[in-house]
This record gives C-alpha cells, structure tokens and sequence, in this order.
C-alpha cells in the first residue's frame, strides 16, 4: 500500500487517466486529478468524485496557478495532458504546440525544489515514425517524427533529458503504443476500438495501407506501467526512456482485421496511399529487463469483448455523441492562449475550480478544497 504517495495526475479525466486512477487507488495511492476537460467529457470523470482519496482540480496545464494549486503537498506527477493524435494536432496546431511543448515545459520547470519524487511523463512510440526495416525498435533507434503530435513528444522528450541531472526529482518517460480497451471515457478514434466497433455495428470497414505495423497497448497496462515507473528503484527509473507495450500485441492492420473476423462477418476493404505513412515495430525488452513490467491484456482476447459490447446495445447512443468517443474538438474556449485575449471571459477559464475533495483525502492540502 501506498498511503504516503499522493499523485497528480495531469490529464486524470481522459481515456487513459480515468483508468489510471482506478488502477492507483487500487494499489492504495491518494490521486489528485488536474484536467480541463478539453472534450467536454465531464462525465467520464462522475464515477471518480466522491471516491475516498481522490480529489479533482479542473483547470489547464498552461495556468500556471492552477497548476501551482494542483501541486501543493503531491508527492508524484504523473503528465498524460497533451492533444492527442496526429488528426486533432493538425486541426490546432498552435494549441498543440503551446499544450504539449510551452505548457509542459513549464510544468516541468514548476516541479524542481518542491522534494517530489518521480515524474512520469507519457510519450508515444508514434516518435519512430517511419523506418525502412520492420526489425522493432529500441528505445536508442533514430526519432523520425511524421506530424505535429509527435513532433512535440519528441521535443519534450529532450527538454526532460536535458535537464535530468539538474532536478531534485526523478524524470521518468514513456513511449505508449496505441491504446485499446474500455474506459469511462471511452474513444472510438483508436485503431482497435474503432475497427471492432465497426465490425460490431455491422458496417463495412475501409482499412488504409493494411501491411503498416503498429504496437498496441490495453489502458490498463498503461496504467500498469505508469505504476511500474513510480514504484521502481531510482536507479533504475531515473532519465530513462521505456516502449510500453508487448511484442505480440505489435500487428498490421490487416493482422488487426484477421482478429475480427474470427468473431463476426465484416465487409471489409482495402485501400492503399491513406494519409498516415507510419509504419513501425517496436520492442518491449527494455521495459520488460528493468521495471518487470508485462502486459497483460491482448488485442486478440479485447476484440470479441468490445463486438459483443457493441452488439448488446452499450453504445448505441454512439452516433448521438460521436464528439464524446473521440479527439475531434476541442469545447469551446479552450483553443485560445492564454497569452492573449480570449473571446470569453479569462478568468473562467485560467481559475482552477477545486471542485470534489473525497472524505479520506481530508487531511491533503486545503488546496484541493473549497
């Protein structure tokens, strides 16, 4: 058990940050969740308030007061906040850059003399890009960033390295694969999650470029190794660079598509020249030698769980509220800097709203509290 860490996790509300927080109350941490909840996905975070340990700061990375607020008497962060996706960083880029480069940096910088202990930070293996060999790649193999996401993984990723050594706290960073698997804030924009929805609601599937590689990884093995990362020996941990994931969980898409149809009958086609060119394998020794970390869930056995979830009726209200299933807007007054002047008014915006405080997390910080 783990009572005497309290974790901030930046980003809690999302489709990964949701699970986390579930997977670390379970092991007996007390969470903080600083979000602004760029999707409008409120919802996603219902089951969470009220939790014992938990409490919720809903306010933006790059307010520096709500983050100063958020930090007060945490002992970890962990930083999922970021626009995620090569579609929603081309739609703004300029908000991508500021989240995911000014907004983090600064983050980062916040974090030095406050006597934290770890700081997880979740890149992506989308780094590798594009590489002219389908041997996996190691957490050493060139960067070869295909969009404006990436890009700006890459970039903090060598803002944190370039600091490790100067910082009283331990940076940790991890490359995630693509994520499936359910979640209370659950997208459908996720190769997986969308090709087994599809196949569930009996339409036909258009699959792009079907010989491209990618790793995928459930949400609770993220969770899993974002966990692994905390808990690990700082000798260990510290300025190091971890894929998450497994090696059989690396697939093609057509690979994906054969899964699918060892459950349910689709009508399915292939087509070449899609957009996205990125094609990569990737390998989990690393992450697997030196945290112990294993995956536990596989593409192949989540597959028939989600057809069968979609079949029984779980998101029939899909095509209802397509924008809450995945990255496509943000909600309205959230894409403007905070820098300039935004057509709403600031303050709503920039003042952190701490709005649930769960009874057993009385004694945290009055920061976290009306």
């Amino acid at each position: 058990m783990h009572d005497s860490r309290h974790v901030l996790v930046i980003g809690g509300g999302g489709y990964v940050g949701t699970v986390l927080t579930d997977e670390l109350l379970a092991h007996g941490y007390r969470v903080r969740i600083l979000d602004n909840f760029l999707y409008d996905h409120f919802i996603a975070a219902q089951a969470i308030l009220g939790r014992p340990g938990v409490s919720l700061v809903v306010g933006d990375v790059r307010d520096g007061d709500a983050v100063d607020a958020a930090l007060d008497g945490v002992t970890d962060v962990v930083l999922l906040a970021s626009l995620v996706g090569d579609p929603i960083s081309r739609k703004y880029p300029q908000l991508t850059r500021e989240v995911n480069i000014d907004g983090s940096e600064d983050l980062f910088d916040r974090l030095d003399g406050r006597g934290l202990q770890r700081f997880v930070f979740t890149s992506t293996c989308s780094n590798y890009g594009l590489r002219e060999t389908d041997e996996p790649a190691s957490e050493d193999a060139t960067l070869n960033p295909l969009s404006i996401y990436a890009e700006t993984k890459v970039a903090f990723e060598r803002y944190i390295l370039g600091r490790n050594a100067a910082v009283d706290f331990a940076p940790v960073i991890l490359r995630l694969s693509t994520a499936f698997g359910f979640s209370p804030r659950m997208r459908f924009d996720l190769t997986v999650n969308e090709f087994a929805c599809i196949a569930g609601q009996g339409e036909k599937l258009v699959v792009y470029d079907k010989d491209t590689w990618r790793p995928y990884c459930h949400v609770r093995d993220i969770a899993a190794a974002v966990i692994a990362a905390l808990e690990a020996p700082e000798e260990r941990a510290a300025g190091e660079v971890f894929n998450v994931g497994s090696d059989e969980n690396n697939y093609t898409k057509e690979k994906i598509v054969e899964e699918i149809l060892r459950h349910i009958d689709v009508d399915v086609s292939f087509v070449e020249g899609g957009k996205d060119a990125r094609n990569y394998r990737v390998s989990f020794a690393k992450i697997r030698d030196r945290l112990g970390f294993t995956a536990m869930h596989s593409v192949s056995a989540f597959i028939p769980e989600l057809i069968d979830a979609v079949r029984a009726g779980f998101y029939s209200h899909l095509d209802r509220t397509r924008e809450y299933f995945g990255n496509y807007a943000v909600r309205e007054g959230i894409s403007w800097s905070l820098n300039s002047t935004p057509a709403m008014s600031k303050p709503a915006q920039t003042s952190a709203a701490h709005i649930a405080v769960a009874p057993a997390a009385a004694a945290a910080s009055s920061a976290a509290s009306f």
